[in-house]
């Protein structure tokens, strides 16, 4: 953890820690689960791999047609004129056509068919015209079109997914179509949720004066669903010491990862801070961004820990600015880097310089294809409705200060 207090000689004149630099310490503490687990194809969907996969086939298995049309020889076509070639059968997908293309002759083939022994070339259908005895064939064809080879996308023996790829629906299509029927995964990572507070309670219940309702903890499960992790709901804890030690003693047992929200700020009357400095190695930093200023990082025993702001909004952004990157390093994955795009600003945006800012907005496409982005409303840390009417945050760079219509800044498209 020395490393982590030696970034408070690159704080600003405030204290506070620019977010690219605590982002960066943040992934050198975290390491990629080692262990893994063999499970069926059905259940990999948003596992890692972690192997190689090779193929054990050739795909496609055949030479095949890319369309339909008739399959022929090339070398049976005239050089500069039309040629009439003899109807000789036909071939469909599943239903190869038996024997040898004769000389002479075109098989009607189906996208996807099998090419017959002795054709090379297809022509689509659309340009010949045929009865149930010939085929004329226009000039102009080029040898072996409209074939794919066997092997033309995915050879046999290659190396068709490499390890710590995050199997998504193409992956397992992609592995179906190989015949795999189980794959090696890392283990799911485990990651435990919770709220704090006397002043918090579950939604469904009745509030007393002073009372609000738990919404982060439901923001982060929500962030948390999409990412093939296992989620660890462990609820409301109460404000008492011995409580709160339990509490996270025994999410540290049971998670590679804990996040729970508010009790990092300076001045705030509760017991977080002092339970985590007691029972783990936590570093609590005032990150140069807004929203989110305040958060705690660290260990306790050997599952990381994220204390994120109180702020509903500075929760999201927060867990997507530094938690995102390390559960997705810690999954294996080699590219974690969030999505960025350019955007033309379709308004002013304040900003002040000294922080960098990560405003709520709304991206569309003009009608020249520009993208265009816009504030989706206030931009309070407690707004939860801009944050749910936005589709990215507006990225603005710590010296960056108001941005004028029609300047380009960087967007993050939200993808939850």
């Amino acid at each position: 953890m020395s490393d982590a207090l030696s970034l408070n000689s690159c704080c600003n004149a405030r204290g506070e820690l620019p977010v690219d630099l605590g982002r960066q310490s943040i992934l050198d503490q975290v390491e990629a689960l080692s262990a893994v687990e063999t499970v069926p194809l059905a259940d990999a969907l948003g596992r890692v791999l972690a192997e190689d996969i090779r193929s054990p086939i050739n795909v496609p298995g055949h030479d095949n047609s890319a369309m339909d049309g008739f399959a022929i020889r090339f070398s049976d076509l005239s050089e500069n004129a039309s040629s009439s070639l003899a109807l000789a059968g036909e071939a469909l997908a599943g239903h190869p056509y038996a024997g040898t293309l004769p000389g002479g002759s075109a098989i009607r083939i189906m996208t996807g068919a099998m090419m017959p022994d002795g054709a090379d070339t297809v022509v689509m259908q659309e340009i010949v015209t045929c009865d149930e005895q010939q085929v004329q064939i226009p000039a102009g064809i080029k040898a072996g079109q409209n074939r794919r080879r066997a092997g033309e996308d995915i050879a046999r023996d290659s190396i068709a997914l490499t390890r710590n790829t995050l199997v998504q629906a193409a992956e397992m299509g992609l592995l179906a179509s190989l015949g795999v029927g189980q794959v090696q995964v890392k283990r799911r990572l485990k990651v435990a949720v919770l709220s704090t507070g006397d002043e918090v309670c579950a939604p469904g219940s009745a509030v007393d004066t002073g009372q609000i309702y738990d919404s982060n903890r439901f923001s982060l499960q929500g962030l948390l669903a999409p990412l093939g992790v296992e989620v660890i709901d462990l609820g409301i804890i109460a404000d008492d010491p011995a409580l709160l030690a339990e509490a996270f003693a025994s999410a540290a047992r049971s998670a590679d990862m804990i996040i729970t929200s508010g009790g990092v700020s300076v001045g705030e009357a509760d017991y977080v801070k002092q339970t985590l400095e007691r029972i783990g190695q936590i570093h609590f930093w005032k990150m140069a961004m807004k929203p989110g200023r305040p958060l705690a990082f660290g260990r306790i025993e050997n599952a990381v820990f994220f204390g994120l702001p109180g702020n509903p909004v500075a929760v999201m952004v927060t867990f997507l600015q530094f938690a995102l990157p390390a559960i997705r390093k810690m999954q294996g994955l080699d590219n974690w880097q969030p999505l960025t795009l350019p955007a033309r600003a379709a308004e002013r945006l304040r900003k002040r310089a000294g922080r960098t800012e990560f405003q709520r907005g709304i991206f569309n496409r003009d009608d020249a294809g520009q993208l265009l982005v816009a504030s989706s409303g206030t931009q309070g840390s407690g707004v939860l409705s801009s944050m749910s009417r936005a589709n990215c945050l507006i990225i603005l760079p710590s010296d960056q200060e108001d941005v004028d219509q029609g300047d380009v800044v960087d967007i993050q498209p939200l993808l939850f």
